[in-house]
């Protein structure tokens, strides 16, 4: 068992690079906002969603009212669904403790990972936890190291910590490009929700694209195993 939850800490290792410096960056935000210490470690070992975390300190320091600052990290969340639900049938056998610990600690970077170990067979538990608690770890040990460095840093961006969540996850997606149609669905998501947050849509332009594309993905997929028969 504890060799399971090494190999899965190694796993997470691509993860761990790009969560130190934007848990860092939130970390900073956290500060400036006005959020203590211990509140703003508390959001991340409590919530663990960075996005929802970065917007929740930026309403916060901007003094919008508790109830606005939930619906919206409701709402920007809201795509977790769909990540639980693709993997859900990966996890039978498993307890109900274990499928709650596993969908808390499940975010986009670690469900982009947990798609290719799954993909053919169910990995050890062990292993997937030991992803899992690293990866949250990192963004723990992020959020701290930002928050005591908060008084010393001005703005984040001119360091580069802005960049390090897309090039997380375009160094997660493209290991998963293994197929012509999988390269299709990714442009066809990345044009659709640019488009969408473009004319104006939200976080809700996400989810849609995440939608459209996999429902169009699928179909393609569906017509040409039909085609080759």
């Amino acid at each position: 068992m504890l060799s399971s939850f090494l190999h899965g800490m190694r796993q997470a290792i691509p993860i761990v690079l790009g969560y130190i410096p934007v848990g860092f960056a939130y970390g900073v935000l956290a500060q400036k906002s006005g959020l203590g210490l211990l509140n703003a470690v508390a959001m991340s070992v409590i919530v663990f969603a960075g996005s929802a975390q970065l917007i929740a300190a930026g309403l916060f320091g901007a003094g919008a009212a508790p109830l606005a600052i939930i619906l919206t990290t409701f709402v920007v969340n809201l795509r977790h669904l769909l990540m639980s639900a693709a993997l859900a049938p990966k996890l039978n056998g498993w307890k109900k403790w274990q499928i709650a610990l596993f969908g808390y600690e499940l975010t986009d970077e670690t469900f982009a990972l947990h798609t290719m170990r799954m993909a053919k067979s169910q990995p050890p538990i062990a292993e997937t936890f030991g992803v899992n608690f690293t990866a949250q770890a990192s963004w723990v040990i992020g959020s701290l190291a930002g928050y005591l460095a908060g008084g010393q840093i001005a703005d984040v961006r001119p360091v580069g910590l802005d960049y390090a969540l897309p090039a997380m996850f375009i160094a997660l997606l493209v290991p998963q490009l293994v197929k012509p149609v999988y390269l299709v669905m990714a442009v066809l998501a990345a044009v659709i929700s640019v488009t969408l947050c473009l004319l104006g849509f939200s976080q809700s332009h996400v989810i849609a694209a995440t939608v459209i594309a996999s429902t169009v993905g699928l179909g393609v997929e569906q017509w040409m195993n039909r085609s080759s028969f």
